[in-house]
């Protein structure tokens, strides 16, 4: 039995506990901030889903591993590495869409952040008498 105070399953458990704030913070977001919250959860490269997918395909590894060494049933590999594959699926079919989540995130483009800048005008000069 693993050492429940070893770092590797603190951290998991701290990183479970940040996902359910995230969802939290989710849950209460405007339109926009949520749809920027999606944006980096379904990021490909660097989002949520993407490196929990890794980690689910890392897990299957370990349990094929431990299939091939009797230690663990057949079936938990399968069904690591079903879930794996499904995590890679759902992901790609999100994907498609992601344009759709960013874009209502972003800023709009009526919308302007910054005041207008002066506009130069011609300088009237009057002569006194």
């Amino acid at each position: 039995m693993t050492d429940p105070s070893s770092y590797p399953v603190r951290l998991a458990e701290d990183i479970a506990s940040l996902i359910k704030t995230l969802d939290d913070h989710l849950d209460q977001a405007a339109p926009r901030q949520a749809a920027e919250i999606l944006g980096k959860v379904l990021d490909t490269e660097d989002g949520v889903l993407a490196r929990v997918t890794d980690l689910i395909g890392t897990g299957s590894r370990f349990a094929q591993q431990q299939a091939h060494r009797g230690m663990l049933p057949p079936e938990v590999w399968l069904a690591m590495g079903r879930a794996s594959n499904e995590l890679a699926s759902v992901g790609m079919d999100l994907d498609e869409h992601a344009g759709a989540i960013k874009q209502l995130g972003a800023p709009s483009a009526t919308a302007s952040p910054l005041p207008p800048k002066p506009v130069a005008s011609a300088m009237v000069v009057r002569r006194s008498r």
